[in-house]
């Protein structure tokens, strides 16, 4: 069964969810999403550790950060960790969530046990340069009509699962309650200088592409090889985290339990 709660911290309050007991495992989700990315991923992973599944600051139910970086977003993640009483926990993170992972392993690496970076792109000076000019990812101008929602809709239409408008519906919803951030994990990902930390990272890592994803499979080797970590494929996998959340969970338990993959 999935528990939910609030930690105080001196940055807010931050809201989670989790489910299981033993070694904690720590997810965190992509922009504009919260916790309910990992909904169907809890309770699988929850069955052999304490998966903690939350809402980075700004988003879901968590308390709004001082400014929307990647290097905020870790001081909220490490926050966190201090109100639960995390000493270390794995962490594995989806997106603009696997950007905060490697900051937080990066900034803490006595904390972070083990690494999973899913869908994570690569921030080095070649991507921010490839970013500048581009449509900012979710923006719309709100109407009075709601045809923005329509718009938000539709922009990620393609990149989900067809016959699932359930899961498009969960993406409006998180996107919603973002608000006014909901572009404000995007920016910071572009911004951030990742080159500048993947060689501060300590603990095994490995590296999760999602097979029909467009924007970050492309990825999955270059940050691999930069890391020197092992990876994994998984077919049919798409931008939605939900849409591989069994595979994406038996491939993160394996990984922590031992498991060993394959360097790309």
């Amino acid at each position: 069964m999935i528990g939910f709660g609030y930690a105080r911290t001196p940055l807010g309050q931050i809201h989670y969810a989790e489910c299981g007991t033993g070694e904690p495992v720590l997810l965190l989700h992509q922009t504009p999403r919260s916790w309910d990315e990992y909904r169907e991923v809890l309770p699988l992973l929850g069955a052999g550790h304490r998966a903690i599944a939350m809402d980075t600051l700004g988003f879901g139910a968590s308390a709004p950060p001082a400014e929307h970086t990647i290097e905020a977003y870790a001081d909220g993640v490490l926050a966190f960790m201090d109100a639960l009483g995390l000493e270390t926990a794995a962490v594995a993170g989806h997106h603009t969530g696997g950007v905060i992972a490697v900051e937080v392993a990066a900034r803490a690496p006595g904390r972070v046990s083990r690494l999973v970076l899913s869908s994570t792109p690569l921030v080095d000076a070649e991507a921010r340069r490839r970013r500048e000019g581009r449509p900012q990812v979710d923006h719309v101008t709100e109407r009075e009509d709601g045809s923005h929602l329509v718009e938000l809709w539709a922009g990620r239409a393609g990149f989900y699962p067809p016959g699932r408008p359930d899961l498009l519906a969960r993406f409006v919803r998180d996107a919603l309650a973002a608000r006014p951030g909901l572009t404000g994990g995007h920016r910071a990902v572009a911004a951030y200088r990742m080159e500048d930390r993947l060689g501060l990272i300590r603990c095994p890592v490995l590296c999760v592409g999602a097979a029909e994803d467009p924007f970050a499979f492309p990825e999955l080797r270059p940050l691999a090889d930069r890391l020197g970590a092992p990876a994994a494929v998984i077919a049919g996998g798409m931008v939605p985290l939900e849409y591989q959340a069994a595979e994406f969970a038996r491939v993160v338990g394996t990984f922590l339990a031992g498991g060993e993959f394959a360097i790309p």
